[in-house]
């Protein structure tokens, strides 16, 4: 329980830190912007409250379920588990992801302002690029903690033991806060106009590139080159994991071990190919289309639809999972 707790203070730590290393940086490069305008899906006033009460009752789902999700897996000692320890962590991740873009966006709709300021913006980016990072890398844990489950499971407490896990989720903490910190200098390295307006309902990486006016090749290769390496590493994890698992099952004479092991795979799969699809979709729809609105639809489907989702496809699909959050509601409605 000691190294779950610590690591839960992770975040905040980084959070502090970078603030504080973002915010006391002088925008000496900039052409006197020092805010930029997100112009969000619409202006109109009609559909302010609408968009408001939607993405405020999307966010509260988000961030209940996934508090329930980490709430169980501390409270239960049945699920005291390295995949259960990630998938509390998972959650942890989607909280922030989520908080990163959707609580701005609706100061901005209730305060009728558009406007963001230059250390704000470049916060927001550097939050969205981490906690995204580490939902990349703790998928790939998750799968490589199913591919040692599955295929090497006499040495499964061996290999997964308590101290490799933590220094697992350690190490992609410090990366990513390194790595988001390296891109928001390079950022920095970017020059903008004074009537600099993001098309899009937050600061990202790709919108901060769509806006400068000058010094975004260098920039751009680096980022890209960093972006693709950090996706494509712990994709490449999770294909060669379930690779080995799906080799693994073939082998097995028996169907009913065969179903019962594969089983255990099922959230995990629906979880990588909801994040991952909806990753793809705004790649290829900020590719192939010039349209800003349905860029932003896709956007949101992958900021905000996936982490509120998470939560339901590992309740609704896992016995243990729904075990866990029956007795945590029973003690809740029951009382001290």
């Amino acid at each position: 329980m000691g190294p779950k707790v610590l690591l839960l203070y992770i975040p905040n730590f980084i959070y502090l830190f970078s603030k504080r290393c973002l915010c006391h940086v002088e925008p000496r490069n900039l052409t006197g912007v020092l805010h930029f305008l997100l112009l969000g899906f619409s202006g109109d006033p009609d559909l302010q409250p609408i968009l408001f009460g939607l993405f405020l009752s999307m966010y509260l789902v988000t961030v209940l379920g996934n508090l329930l999700i980490i709430l169980a897996v501390s409270s239960d000692s049945h699920l005291h588990t390295p995949m259960y320890f990630f998938l509390s962590l998972l959650s942890l991740a989607d909280i922030g992801f989520s908080s990163s873009t959707i609580p701005k966006m609706l100061v901005n709709i209730q305060t009728h302002t558009k406007s963001i300021s230059y250390a704000e913006c470049l916060t927001q980016a550097y939050f969205l690029n981490t906690f995204a990072g580490m939902d990349n890398f703790l998928l790939a844990m998750m799968a490589y903690d199913r591919f040692v489950a599955i295929c090497h499971p006499l040495n499964y407490t061996v290999i997964m033991n308590p101290l490799f896990c933590v220094l697992l989720v350690l190490l992609s903490w410090l990366l990513m806060f390194w790595v988001s910190l390296m891109d928001i200098l390079l950022v920095k390295r970017l020059t903008f106009s004074t009537s600099a307006e993001i098309a899009h309902f937050f600061c990202g990486m790709a919108q901060l590139f769509q806006v400068a006016t000058s010094g975004t090749l260098f920039t751009n290769i680096v980022l890209y080159v960093g972006t693709t390496v950090l996706g494509v590493f712990p994709m490449t994890g999770i294909l060669f994991s379930y690779f080995q698992i799906v080799s693994s099952l073939l082998k097995m004479s028996s169907s009913v071990g065969k179903y019962k092991a594969f089983s255990t795979c099922g959230s995990h799969l629906c979880v990588v190919a909801l994040f991952y699809g909806t990753g793809l979709g705004v790649y290829l729809s900020s590719a192939v289309t010039i349209s800003s609105q349905r860029t932003m639809i896709a956007s949101v489907m992958y900021t905000v639809v996936t982490p509120m989702l998470n939560p339901f496809i590992y309740s609704l699909r896992n016995k243990d999972m729904k075990g866990a959050l029956g007795r945590l509601l029973s003690r809740a409605a029951s009382g001290p």
